[in-house]
C-alpha cells in the first residue's frame, strides 16, 4: 500500500480537520513510500520506535505523536534520539490525537465503553468539542465499590477513586486520557460517576462536595484501545500487516 493511500483513508475516516487540536494530526515524520507493516502504540516513545526497528515495521501509528503546542522547536535530547531512529530507518510516523478520542466506532471513548461494558448514549456528549461521552453500565445500577473493582480488573491496574463506595451508579460520564477538566460539565449533566485517566487537586474536592464520584484509571491505561481498533481496520480494509505493542506507562 502506498503511504499516501493510507493517509487519505485515515483522513477520510477520522476527519482531523474537524478538530482544534494540540498538535498536528496525520503524517508527522515522512519515511518509506510503501507501507507493508504498521506498528501501533499509544505514544511515539523511544521504546516503541526501537520496537519498530526490531520488527522491521515501516510505519508507526500512535495516539500521542512527537509535536505539541508549547514546544520550543529545538531538536535535542529525547526528541533528537526519537527523530534520529525514525529517519535512519525510513519509518513513517502517523499520529491522531483528538480525532482518535472522538471516533464513534474506533475512538478511545468508544473502545473504553466496550472494554468496561458501558452502554453509550449516542445523543449526549459534553466537554470541549463534545469529546466526553455518557451512558450506563450494561448490567444496570451497581455500587461504586463494585464498578471500581470491575474497571480495575478490565484495565488491569489500580485506580484513584473519590466517592461513597456504596453509592449506586446508574449514569456514567467518561473521557479518556487527561480529561479531568471536563468533570464540572459531567456534574452538570447529572451523572453519578465520572471516569477519566487523571485527577488533579480540585476534582477531589468537587467530587466530595457534589456527591458525584470520580474514578481516575490512568491516562495510558484508558487510551490503549483506540489505536488497536484502528490498526485492525487497516488490516481488514487494506490488507496491511499491523502489530500492537503496549509500552507500559504508570501514568
Amino acid at each position: 500500500m502506498h503511504r499516501s493511500e493510507l493517509e487519505q483513508g485515515l483522513r477520510t475516516e477520522l476527519q482531523p480537520e474537524r478538530f482544534k487540536d494540540y498538535g498536528p494530526n496525520g503524517l508527522q515524520v515522512e519515511g518509506s513510500y510503501v507501507v507493508n507493516h504498521v506498528l501501533c502504540g499509544v505514544t511515539a516513545s523511544l521504546d516503541l520506535i526501537q520496537e519498530a526497528v526490531r520488527l522491521g515495521a515501516d510505519t508507526l501509528l500512535v495516539h500521542h505523536g512527537l509535536f505539541w503546542r508549547g514546544q520550543d522547536g529545538t531538536v535535542k535530547g529525547w526528541m533528537r534520539e526519537r527523530l534520529r531512529l525514525l529517519l535512519k530507518h525510513d519509518i513513517n510516523l502517523l499520529a491522531y490525537h483528538l480525532p482518535l478520542d472522538a471516533h464513534p466506532q474506533w475512538g478511545n471513548n468508544a473502545q473504553l465503553a466496550r472494554v468496561l461494558n458501558l452502554r453509550p448514549d449516542p445523543y449526549v456528549r459534553f466537554g470541549d468539542q463534545d469529546l466526553g461521552w455518557t451512558g450506563e453500565p450494561e448490567q444496570g445500577a451497581v455500587s461504586l465499590e463494585d464498578l471500581k473493582a470491575h474497571v480495575e480488573a478490565r484495565l488491569q491496574r489500580s485506580s484513584v477513586c473519590v466517592g461513597d463506595p456504596q453509592r449506586r451508579i446508574q449514569r456514567v460520564g467518561w473521557c479518556t486520557g487527561g480529561a479531568q477538566g471536563y468533570f464540572q460539565a459531567a456534574i452538570d449533566l447529572g451523572v453519578d460517576l465520572y471516569i477519566t485517566g487523571e485527577i488533579s487537586e480540585p476534582q477531589a474536592h468537587w467530587a466530595r462536595e457534589s456527591g458525584v464520584a470520580f474514578l481516575a484509571c490512568g491516562h495510558h491505561a484508558t487510551e490503549r484501545y483506540g489505536v488497536q481498533a484502528l490498526g485492525q481496520v487497516i488490516h481488514d480494509r487494506w490488507g496491511v500487516k499491523t502489530t500492537f505493542i503496549d509500552i507500559d506507562n504508570p501514568a
